[in-house]
Parts: structure tokens; sequence; C-alpha cells
């Protein structure tokens, strides 16, 4: 059990890490956000989440013994090895853990080995575009290219035709120089579901199923995004569902990463889609997904720092975790542009504070203005705004109608999010 001494740093600047560090404050910790941003309280904006020296420096000056990573950067660099043997324990994996998210190639061959349910997929160099653009045209262009590396979840296209196929290769090549690597995949059809969870390597405590809105407009068309709004739970994601997903994705996940030559602490998304042939696995993520924790973590109503500390200890077997009722819906406040490589930023944001009791606004995409406490537009998501309601219709209502308290110029949202017609899922596979 965790007293109110605890003192901890969370890595980060997002809107993710803005609803982490309420969380963790609501269970009784003391949190430093390294390096934050200007609407966070706490944030420390001199200390990169990849300056491992000067992370370390700054724990030690402050007694802080666990470390909480938000997003990917750091896991990939090696933050959770660098801390090994200091007394500052990491939750999140090591960097060889972490290659699950790093490389689509690595993880796609993680996936084969372990005989976790998946598309196929053929792995292919940069010097190999003629042949990836073959096996695109013998799939008659139903594929999805994924660029090998960390992108910032845009390194992935889906392709509907020969066309878009080759629009996509030529992009990636025109993007990325020297060597690389990338995927090219069957396309699979289905509703998206992401599940994320707490693991030890051994165990996995699952936060509540939920579904983000990845593409820009309503109707998910337009380009993809880092994501424009998010619910949990899903309302068609019943026990015969979460069972085949057990069966087929989590379970051999779990046998997976007991097999392989690293132990694996933190959290781990699984992006999962319910095909008529069964969940098939999209991809694995080493953190909390973005923008699924600013409604998770509202819903969870366990300590987050209890299941931290127990995954870390190796006592993850005597938790639960108690979801509160209801639905959560967290709706994007982007800025007009995005997601263009450039856009206008740096535009007040007025109306944060003044919603309703129960509703949360997470900042991300801020930095301050000249005026005390004021903020300014800085990136292309500069906030979520969640909404608790008993159903899911409610929660959506709520959600939009607090949106619209929070405004600044070109101000940009998604009219859809929790709003997809209810999937019929084929009972035979599940």
């Amino acid at each position: 059990m965790s007293g109110n001494t605890q003192q901890l740093v969370l890595l980060g600047s997002g809107a993710r890490e803005h609803a982490l560090a309420w969380k963790l404050r609501q269970d009784g910790a003391t949190v430093h956000v390294l390096p934050g941003n200007a609407g966070i309280a706490g944030s420390v904006p001199g200390i990169s989440a990849t300056d491992f020296p000067a992370i370390k420096s700054f724990c030690e000056a402050h007694g802080s013994t666990l470390i909480v990573v938000g997003p990917e950067a750091p896991l990939a660099a090696g933050v959770a090895d660098y801390f090994l043997g200091s007394g500052i324990r990491v939750f999140g994996p090591r960097r060889q853990a972490a290659t699950l998210e790093s490389s689509k190639v690595w993880s796609k061959d993680f996936m084969r080995r372990h005989g976790i349910a998946t598309a196929r997929a053929w792995s292919y160099r940069s010097d190999q575009f003629a042949e990836a653009q073959a096996q695109a045209e013998a799939l008659g262009g139903q594929v999805v290219v994924k660029y090998d590396g960390l992108a910032a979840g845009k390194g992935v296209y889906v392709c509907s035709s020969v066309a878009e196929a080759t629009a996509a290769l030529t992009e990636l090549r025109e993007l990325h120089e020297g060597w690389f690597s990338f995927l090219l995949e069957e396309k699979l059809t289905g509703p998206e579901v992401s599940l994320i969870g707490l693991t030890d390597g051994n165990r996995i405590r699952l936060l509540a199923p939920a579904q983000d809105h990845k593409q820009l407009l309503a109707g998910d068309q337009g380009p993809n995004t880092g994501g424009m709004g998010a619910y949990c739970p899903v309302p068609f994601l019943d026990d015969n569902a979460l069972a085949a997903i057990r069966q087929d994705i989590i379970d051999p996940t779990l046998r997976g990463l007991q097999a392989e030559p690293f132990d694996f602490v933190g959290f781990l998304y699984f992006g999962v889609m319910l095909t008529p042939q069964g969940p098939k696995l999209l991809e694995y993520n080493v953190r909390l997904g973005d923008p699924e924790a600013e409604v998770l973590l509202p819903a969870l109503e366990s300590s987050l720092l209890e299941l931290i500390e127990a995954t870390l200890d190796g006592s993850l077997a005597q938790t639960i975790t108690r979801q509160r009722p209801g639905a959560f819906v967290g709706v994007v406040l982007a800025s007009g542009g995005y997601p263009a490589a450039q856009f206008p930023t740096g535009f007040p944001i007025h109306g944060i504070g003044q919603q309703t009791k129960g509703t949360h606004v997470f900042v991300g995409g801020v930095q301050p203005g000249q005026q005390p406490g004021e903020l300014l537009t800085a990136s292309g998501r500069v906030a979520v705004v969640v909404a608790h309601g008993p159903d899911l219709p409610t929660a959506v209502q709520l959600a939009y109608a607090e949106a619209e308290k929070v405004n600044f110029q070109d101000k940009y949202v998604r009219p859809d999010i929790g709003q997809r017609p209810a999937p019929l899922l084929e009972t035979k596979a599940y």
C-alpha cells in the first residue's frame, strides 16, 4: 500500500502524461513530470525525457525511487537499461523488449514464432521496392504498408488499390533516406479495439477495452492521425470475443515473453482487429495508447500506483483491476491543418477550467503565453476533453458539450467519436 510520501517521476509531455499525472496524484503520489508542458502541474520543462543523466540527478535530489514512462522514445532509447542497479525502478520495458513496438519487422517475427493470430506479412529492405510492388499487385493492392521503426503513429498506410499501394511505397521511399526495412501486410477487415494491460511478463491485468478513432474526418475518412478521440468500454466486445482474444493473442503473447531472452515489465498494448476469421493482432505498443489513456485512466477505479508497484514487485497475481461503471468518451481538440507537416499555432486557449465536475481536460500540444496561466496552442493535438456518463450515448453528448467550452482559433474536432454503428460480429469465429 502506498502512502502520501511516494515521490514519482513521470516521463513525457502530452495529454497521456497529463492523464497519468492526474491518476497517480489521485492515488497519493507526488508527481514530477519531465519535461511535462505548460498545462501540467509539477512539470520540469528543462529536462528532456531522454536525458537520462539529468533524470537520474533529479530523482536523487528529490528522493524519487520510481520512474513511470509515458511515451515510446525513452523506452526505445533504453531508459530501463540505464537505471538498472541504481535503486531507481523504471515502470517500462528494457530496450530489447521495447523492440515489440520500435520494430514492426521484429514484432511480426515474434508473433510468428509464438503462434499469435495475426495477418500474413512480407518484410523488405529499402533496396527491394520492386519486389514489394510485385507482392502488392499480387494482392490486388489490398495491403497495409508499415515502416519498420517508430513513426509517431504515422508510418502506416492502409491501401485499397494497386494505385494506393504504389503511392504508399513511393512516399515511404521519399520520406526515409539510407537503409531501412518495412513490412507489407495483407489487409484485414473488421472493427478495431485496443486492449492495454500492466504485465510482468507472466501475468497481465487488463484495463477496460477501448476503441480509438485514427482518421481525421467523420466516417473514418481522411488521413491517419495520432488519434482524434477514444471511448471505453467497448459495448460490442462481449465475453466470447474477449475469450477469443485472450486465447489467440494475449495468452500466447505471455508465453512468448517468457520464452524470449528478456524480461518485460510495463504497459502492453494490443491493437486487435475482429475479423470474420477471428481476432487478429495488428500491433503491439509497449506503453499506454494516446488518446486511449485519457479515457482508461478516469475509468480505472483501482489504484494505478498500487498496480504499478505490484507489477514491479512480482505480486501482480494478488491484484485485481476494478473499473468505474458507465462509459468514458474523450474528444481531441486539434489545430486546424493537422496532421499536415506545418500549420499555424500560438493561438490563445480559452475555457479550460469551466468544465462540469467529473469532466477532464488533459492538455498536450500547449505552450505558455505572456500572461500567468495563459496557454497557447503548440502542436496538432492540443487537448482531450473527457466526459463520463451512465452509457455511451450520454457520455458522447456530454463530451461534445464540454468540448464546446474550450476554444482557440482554427479548432477542429472530429464530430463522430464513439458513434460508429455497432458491428455485427460473425459469432462462429468467437
